[in-house]
């Protein structure tokens, strides 16, 4: 028996009534779920009751968002706290842990980097990304950061004042590379330094990025005076050329304010109907030491909550050293004193929030809404590229509407060897990487010595539309203006179907999609065209002829940014697939042979050559080798003699 599907409360008054009354009017933390269970949105409240019943109680006064929201709830659960500020802790902690979709308030649009620290590795790595919290929880994120050539100018600097691990993987097997040897590097590949101790190195330079230069370069001197009086002149010298290079950091300093005494942030934002662009200045002992970003969604409320949206959301992923005295903000927050509470909690002394209107403060307020001003024009800019180039493709494909998703796909291989293929995906113009997809090409004919990209378009495109063809054959509709309204949360995947999918390819490449689309009886839902490398020609399902373009016009340039993005991902799949085959042992062949047992054999025989020519008794020998992993061993390097 299938188990009904749940009814939003909002369809169900009494329903909705009975279970409004039975909350609490105490603080506390409340969850929206929808049919399927999952959480829409967790929030905090002072009075659960209340906050909870103004959801419904008037639904045009509403922000879209959350009236979408609204009309999917499900159920509503609590949890009761003793305080307003033990109900932020635990909202922030939650959202962190559940993610809810409707408290995404930041877009992670990948705009701003980050720097990373991955405390959760033995010898921790630090790097730039643009990829926010999708590693392990112990890893550390510093930023977002407005000026990336100042970020890696940064990081490069500490780099070579602090001996660090540099890549990723080891490059060699049993002997460190030239960074060891010339002392930026102190051997973290070859286990030359303890965990322990490397990861007091790092302590330090995690400091130069929360902001806590003058501090670390007080600790410096400290030790570099202990190092001479032990007569480690040659450590001391070290600490000394670390200090300075830590004062030159803050040479380019331009704001210096007079009251160094003070940690303080200052936030401020700039906003049209679409975008809010938010700047957060960071000031340590007088002098600006960060600069951060963010862009939240206008339409999720007034100025005064998104900033203290943003607050609640970066000081929720940043160590208690990392809160300043004072935050300074460009209006009043709605909620400051349950702020100022929460952060005073979490940082052990006192934080003050203040809405300056006057002298030093108010000219800095003034100062990063200036630069927030600069920002939202910027981004008001490129999106009006965007649209630009989505309304000419639009015109330049006779497209009913605009083409917000659009797939490129792109075959890569060498003579047949490794083929795969890449599926990006560009939403409202710009690169929507979570959506991205590689395919190995099944296809039996396809192989080292015999291509056919026609043939792989063909399985490829074949693969990404079976379901939606089985939909149709169930009678549901495919448009995507249809399916994107409703689906923010459902786990339908009908939601990704494209307004557009673009071919790497001339006529022929086409046509094999064609005739695949027509078997599917798909050919008059989806919206297809194929870019030719040589003169940039644009080419339409039946026409013989490539369509009048201008190579340079808006819309092409923007076919020619997806299909050398769906080339650039192709080609780096292609390439690790080809790696790892080139460095495949013959010994993965062999059933029961793990990684650990390979490596006892290759150390006991040193090669795979000795090892063909040892006897079965003497492959037993090695560790973890029985006698019977050794006949099969033996047997699999003698196949004529045991046939």
């Amino acid at each position: 028996m299938i188990a009904a599907t749940p009814t939003p409360l909002l369809k169900q008054p009494d329903r909705l009534e009975a279970r409004l009354r039975e909350l609490p009017a105490e603080p506390g933390v409340y969850f929206m779920r929808d049919a399927s269970d999952r959480i829409l949105y967790i929030g905090k409240s002072k009075k659960l009751r209340s906050r909870v019943r103004s959801y419904f109680r008037d639904l045009d006064r509403l922000n879209p968002r959350i009236n979408l929201m609204v009309r999917q709830v499900c159920e509503i659960e609590i949890i009761v706290t003793d305080t307003e500020a033990e109900a932020l802790a635990l909202e922030a902690n939650l959202i962190k842990q559940h993610q809810p979709h409707f408290n995404v308030l930041l877009k992670d649009d990948k705009k701003y980097p980050y720097l990373c620290i991955t405390w959760s590795d033995d010898y921790p790595r630090i790097f730039i990304t643009r990829k926010r919290r999708l590693g392990n929880s112990r890893d550390r994120y510093y930023g977002p950061y407005v000026d990336t050539r100042l970020l890696r100018h940064t990081l490069f600097l500490v780099k070579r004042l602090f001996p660090l691990r540099q890549r990723p993987q080891p490059l060699f097997k049993d002997r460190p590379c030239l960074n060891y040897d010339i002392g930026r590097c102190p051997g973290v590949c070859q286990s030359l330094i303890r965990p322990e101790d490397y990861r007091k190195t790092l302590q330090k330079v995690a400091m130069i990025f929360q902001g806590r230069s003058s501090e670390l370069v007080e600790l410096l001197e400290s030790q570099m005076l202990q190092a001479a009086e032990n007569l480690e002149f040659e450590r001391a010298a070290k600490i000394r050329d670390q200090i300075r290079g830590l004062e030159g950091l803050g040479a380019e300093q331009k704001v210096q304010l007079p009251d160094d005494r003070i940690s303080r942030d200052a936030i401020a934002l700039a906003m049209d109907e679409q975008h809010a662009c938010v700047q957060l200045f960071q000031i340590r002992a007088g002098k600006l030491v960060g600069r951060l970003g963010f862009v939240a969604d206008a339409q999720s409320g007034t100025p005064a909550a998104i900033a203290q949206r943003v607050l609640e959301e970066h000081y929720a992923g940043v160590d208690s050293v990392e809160i300043p005295q004072e935050v300074l903000v460009q209006h009043d927050l709605p909620e400051s004193e349950l702020l100022e509470s929460w952060l005073s909690e979490r940082r052990g002394r006192k934080v003050e929030i203040l809405s300056p209107q006057r002298q030093i403060k108010a000219d800095l307020i003034a100062m990063v809404e200036r630069n927030a001003e600069y920002e939202l024009a910027r981004t008001q800019q490129s999106a009006e590229r965007h649209a630009a180039a989505l309304i000419d493709l639009a015109d330049l494909l006779d497209l009913p509407e605009l083409p917000r998703r659009i797939e490129g796909y792109d075959i890569s291989h060498i003579q047949g060897s490794d083929a795969v293929a890449s599926q990006v995906v560009f939403i409202d113009g710009l690169p929507a990487k979570q959506h991205y997809r590689r395919y190995k090409i099944r296809n039996p004919e396809v192989r080292a010595g015999h291509s056919d990209d026609f043939a792989s378009l063909a399985e490829v495109l074949q693969r990404r539309f079976r379901k939606f063809a089985e939909a149709k054959a169930r009678g549901e509709s495919l448009a995507p203006s249809e399916q994107r309204q409703g689906s923010l949360l459902r786990p339908d995947d009908l939601a990704d179907f494209p307004d557009l999918v673009m071919i790497d390819g001339g006529k022929g490449q086409l046509s094999a999609v064609v005739e695949v689309l027509r078997d599917l009886n798909l050919l008059e839902d989806v919206k297809l065209c194929s870019l030719a490398k040589k003169r940039e020609e644009i080419f339409l399902p039946g026409a013989s002829d490539p369509l009048p373009t201008d190579a340079e016009q808006p819309g092409v340039q923007l076919l020619r940014r997806l299909r050398d993005e769906a080339h650039r991902f192709a080609v780096s799949f292609h390439r690790q697939k080809r790696t790892e085959r080139m460095r495949r042992s013959r010994l993965d062949d062999i059933p029961g042979l793990g990684h650990k047992r390979q490596k006892e054999l290759l150390a006991h025989f040193r090669s795979i050559d000795y090892l063909r020519l040892a006897t079965p008794e003497q492959i037993a020998e090695v560790p973890g080798i029985g006698a019977v992993l050794a006949q099969q061993i033996w047997d699999y390097f003698h196949p004529s003699e045991t046939a």
